[in-house]
């Protein structure tokens, strides 16, 4: 039963629907047999590993969440940390003479058992005092004991096997701090880093297997607070903006996740989703995220064979005999409202309120918006008008584009077209010049994209003229 005060728990419980979602992102994946090799290696998010380890694993010990709040006179912030414990299972088999032994896979009547790494959710819940945090901050170190049980496995009334369970001590910190922010608003930076404090040291050498056990896996926090409000980090007021510039959050990102645009909680994961996340209204379950995947997972589910789903399956997780049974149950009408459902509508008749110039959407049908014509369409950039044909450098901003556009920096470019995106935004659709692939990319039809603020005009942007 949590602590928390009502308003904070029913954030927070809105907020635990979408942290279950990255919680157990790639738990068990399809076909869902613990045989099978994609399973083979997992958890692949938030995994926050013994700090002598990083060393040699390459993985992280720490993760740390800056975000901008506007806490109230005797404000409380409530923190729960969530994650994965790495719970390792065998199986061992009765011998003749009545003892045990292990064994890769144990046959029952209705399953097949085999090793695997179990998860168990853990919570760590803090409530402290806003202005407990100011200066110094608070320090809470937590640890979780190791602990070992077995499950004796009987079929008519005779013992064939049992199943041996494992968790090692998991020691952990969590350090939380909060700096007055300067300027008219009271506001302030909360920072709340969690560490894996765990003193093992690795032999020489040691796998990722080892260190799993001590870790923790898929960890990411809940933030709330009892009367004030957090700031977006991904599109704060302008007032804000500097101070969510000098954030430096590592190994996880914040997002708002209270219910009804409520901004008193925040979701930090390892996994960069948007604002006000939601499960879609079509999700039956935890395994479902009522997207195109689902269309995928039910007829793949449907296709295992008997042997595959009840026995192999059931015998790898509890949560992988959910999914296959999921499938199992899924109503004839769910493909329907999965396959080709509308999230959102827009005015494609041609008129736009206030007069304003109807958008081009690129990934809808341009004959929609008739005055646009990103062949012609013009933009200003540093000046210069730039449009199709206009020879540009590009310079990727780390805020606009991907990892795989940074490395086109400094390249030269030839603009295809001026794209205008349904939310007002500008994008140049451009291809590299020395590119060998760029005629079939042209004839396909496929382009790089960049705003005009990531790329100089060289020769054929012509000066002072402006957007058409």
């Amino acid at each position: 039963m949590s602590a928390f005060p009502t308003g904070i728990e029913r954030g927070f419980e809105a907020a635990r629907r979408i942290a279950d979602a990255v919680l157990l992102e790639g738990y068990v994946l399809y076909p869902y047999r613990a045989s099978a090799p994609r399973n083979r290696l997992r958890w692949q998010f938030g995994v926050l590993v013994p700090p002598e380890y990083t060393a040699q694993g390459g993985e992280h010990s720490h993760q740390r969440t800056d975000c901008v709040m506007e806490a109230r006179d005797g404000d409380r912030l409530a923190v729960e940390l969530r994650f994965l414990r790495v719970q390792r299972r065998t199986v061992e088999r009765v011998t003749e003479t009545g003892g045990f032994e292990p064994v890769e896979q144990l046959e029952l009547a209705d399953q097949v058992l085999v090793e695997w790494d179990e998860g168990v959710v853990e919570h760590i819940e803090l409530l402290v005092p806003v202005e407990e945090l100011i200066g110094e901050g608070v320090q809470r170190g937590f640890r979780l004991p190791g602990v070992g049980e077995t499950e004796l496995l009987r079929e008519d009334g005779a013992a064939v096997g049992r199943v041996v369970r494992r968790r090692e001590q998991v020691d952990g910190l969590v350090r939380l701090t909060v700096e007055e922010l300067p300027g008219p608003y009271r506001a302030q930076r909360l920072t709340a880093v969690v560490e894996n404090a765990s003193d093992w040291e690795p032999p020489r050498r040691a796998s990722r297997e080892e260190a799993l056990p001590r870790s923790l896996v898929c960890a990411h926090l809940l933030l709330g607070l009892e009367h004030g409000r957090f700031v977006s980090a991904t599109d704060p007021p302008g007032w804000a903006r500097p101070a969510v510039d000098r954030c430096r959050n590592r190994h996880t990102w914040p997002v708002l996740a209270g219910p009804d645009g409520d901004c008193r909680v925040v979701l930090s994961s390892p996994i960069i989703l948007e604002d006000h996340p939601k499960a879609p209204p079509a999700s039956l379950g935890t395994p479902y995220g009522a997207t195109e995947i689902d269309e995928i997972l039910a007829p793949r589910t449907a296709a295992l064979t008997e042997q595959e789903k009840p026995e192999e399956a059931r015998g790898a997780d509890e949560r992988a005999a959910a999914v296959a049974d999921l499938a199992e149950s899924v109503p004839p009408e769910l493909p329907e409202r999965l396959h080709g459902a509308v999230r959102g509508l827009r005015d494609a008749t041609g008129g736009t309120a206030g007069g304003e110039r109807p958008r081009w959407d690129p990934d809808g049908d341009p004959e929609a918006d008739p005055e646009a014509d990103p062949e012609r369409d013009r933009v200003l950039v540093d000046g210069r008008s730039v449009g199709a044909g206009s020879r540009v450098r590009l310079r990727p901003g780390h805020r606009h584009t991907g990892a795989h556009d940074l490395f086109l920096d400094g390249r030269a470019a030839v603009v295809e077209a001026v794209l205008h995106d349904v939310d007002g935004s500008v994008r140049l659709a451009v291809t590299v010049e020395d590119d060998p692939g760029t005629d079939l990319w042209r004839a396909q039809g496929r382009f790089r994209y960049f705003q005009p603020d990531e790329v100089t005009p060289l020769d054929g942007a012509e000066p002072g003229e402006g957007p058409r």
